[in-house]
């Protein structure tokens, strides 16, 4: 991309809340559940997408705003699909509890497994991306390794459902948010994992009566957010016992059962959410005070994300199948 080639090789400048409209996208004929920008600088004009409508599409979404390729190897919704860190691999999990890794240029699938449940949510293993963690319909979680197509361990949380999975820093533990949340009891919303003992490190981090459907790491420091379904984003801290900021919370966007996304910007001055209204919010991740909203679509907004290179590009999508490219 001739739009990011001065970007290469120089530090990420201040985040700028982006105000205009520079492609409208609108492909996918089912709702989409996720978009990732391609983790490789050289390829990041590259947006990866996963809908309802059963496909993942990867699209020129810095130069052109048209649609490179579609994956149709899912004969249910594409609930969950990320980049490897190499970004010539797509690994996806469905409706059709299906797991496929899937070769970006050729379309092939380089790994295909059948899983026990549908799957709602995968994330690779931070330092090696032939392991992969999912979660969905089940009240376990499970570590793959794509070499040999097998299970390597499982994470038992006594949920019916895993809404998300973050790793943290350097890999050693990861957090799931999870749908238990009962009248009496708010344990397990959100549960720390050891990585490789796969033993429960906390279980009583969010005691909200609230399911969190997205977690996000910040870029620079030691904290982690969490969407919840309480209008608002809490913060925590990335070091045990991960204690919530009490003074500190990002409200103002609704949330309304749909799994909208948050994130930090790539420098780590503002967090940004999709809304159910279809909005967008900017929110100065200092002060919580919201900078900025946009009206970005007309159903909900279930995602929002940043380029990593440019300092203003966002990638937003909803729930009718678009998706809008702003700067």
């Amino acid at each position: 991309s001739e739009l990011i080639k001065p970007y290469l090789g120089s530090k990420y400048r201040l985040t700028e809340v982006p105000q205009n409209l520079v492609f409208h996208i609108s492909k996918h004929s089912g709702p989409v559940n996720e978009i990732q920008w391609c983790p490789v600088q050289e390829r990041s004009h590259m947006l990866l997408s996963a809908s309802m409508d059963k496909t993942i599409k990867v699209w020129d979404a810095v130069d052109a705003g048209c649609c490179l390729k579609t994956y149709s190897c899912h004969y249910c919704a594409v609930r969950a699909a990320q980049w490897s860190s190499c970004g010539r691999r797509i690994l996806s999990g469905g409706f059709d509890s299906m797991l496929h890794l899937t070769d970006v240029e050729t379309g092939k699938q380089i790994f295909s497994s059948q899983n026990e449940f549908r799957i709602t949510t995968l994330k690779f293993y931070p330092t090696d991306s032939n392991i992969f963690i999912c979660g969905g319909f089940s009240p376990e979680v499970k570590a793959w390794d794509i070499r040999n197509c097998k299970v390597i361990r499982v994470y038992k949380a006594a949920v019916q459902q895993t809404l998300d999975i973050l790793f943290l820093p350097e890999g050693k533990e990861f957090l799931t948010s999870t749908d238990a949340v009962s009248r009496d009891s708010a344990d397990r919303t959100i549960i720390a994992w050891d990585f490789q003992s796969a033993a429960k490190i906390s279980n009583q981090i969010f005691h909200e009566r609230y399911t969190c459907p997205s977690l996000t790491v910040h870029p620079r420091e030691s904290v982690f957010a969490a969407q919840t379904n309480g209008n608002y984003v809490a913060l925590f801290s990335s070091q045990r016992p991960y204690r919530i900021n009490k003074k500190k919370r990002y409200e103002g966007h609704k949330v309304e059962g749909f799994a909208v996304g948050c994130e930090f910007s790539p420098d780590g001055t503002l967090v940004v959410t999709g809304s159910s209204d279809g909005k967008v919010f900017f929110y100065n991740y200092h002060t919580a005070r919201v900078v900025r909203t946009l009206s970005a679509h007309r159903e909900a907004c279930v995602s929002a994300t940043f380029h990593p290179v440019l300092p203003s590009l966002l990638a937003t999508c909803d729930w009718a199948g678009e998706i809008k490219i702003w700067q």
